[in-house]
């Protein structure tokens, strides 16, 4: 199996990969499972991967979800409509999941994994500098909601909860804590007592993404802008961040 590394780790042996034969994520730790030569992998590699597909009915389930999520957004599919696409019976489903919900809760959990992926990759550590890489996470989010839009609207646009599920709750919660890794990086050139609080830095910025996803990057009519979505982003974030001292002129 060949894929990208999105996230990478060479002290930890772990990396994260997306093989887009199999329109899915793998996981990597250690180097038994690693087939190429020389140093552990960074971001952006191409690899190999001597591994066999194992859950290959959940992610069948996950992946014809998403699809119909796209489709039909998230509150019109059916149990029964995502076991005829993965082509299985109408019973198969409940071998894996509860409910409808259960599943609209995995692909928006597996959603949010790829998505936390893709920011720490963008981040890159701050590299080359803060505020490069900031602006860097938000094309990152743009282009996440533009390329995996049944998962993007799974995560949030479909009326679930992270109450009650953990695991749902962890994946969000390591998106999330990029964007504060991020913030905080961005404001430790300040003195403490000048800084704004990371956690609030983040929310807003993900809020500002979110609404020029909303309005302006799914082509929604009367929503049109004589700038580009991510021109949008950028200058808003600027303007945001500027406004916080968090970058001098």
């Amino acid at each position: 199996m060949i894929g990208v590394v999105v996230w990478s780790s060479g002290s930890r042996e772990k990396a994260i990969i997306w093989c887009e034969d199999q329109a899915t994520l793998a996981y990597l730790q250690g180097t038994a499972n690693f087939a190429g030569p020389g140093e552990w992998p960074q971001p952006g590699d191409l690899v190999e991967l001597e591994t066999r597909t194992v859950g290959n009915l959940r992610h069948a389930l996950v992946e014809a979800t998403a699809d119909l999520v796209q489709e039909q957004g998230p509150q019109a599919f059916t149990l029964t409509e995502a076991a005829r696409r993965a082509g299985v019976s109408p019973a198969a489903p409940y071998r894996h999941f509860k409910g409808r919900d259960d599943l609209l809760e995995e692909v928006a959990r597996q959603g949010f994994i790829e998505f936390a992926a893709r920011l720490e990759a963008a981040f890159d550590s701050g590299r080359p500098r803060p505020l490069t890489a900031f602006l860097r996470m938000g094309q990152t989010y743009l282009d996440f909601a533009a390329e995996r839009p049944g998962y993007y609207m799974a995560m949030f646009e479909s009326g679930i909860s992270v109450v009650g599920n953990v695991d749902l709750a962890a994946a969000s919660a390591r998106a999330q804590g990029v964007l504060v890794t991020a913030a905080e990086a961005m404001a430790a050139r300040l003195p403490e007592d000048c800084r704004p609080p990371a956690r609030m830095v983040a929310n807003h910025i993900w809020a500002l993404s979110h609404g020029v996803v909303e309005l302006f990057g799914r082509g929604k009519p009367g929503c049109r802008s004589p700038v580009e979505p991510s021109e949008m982003l950028e200058s808003g974030a600027l303007i945001y961040l500027r406004g916080l001292g968090l970058i001098q002129d």
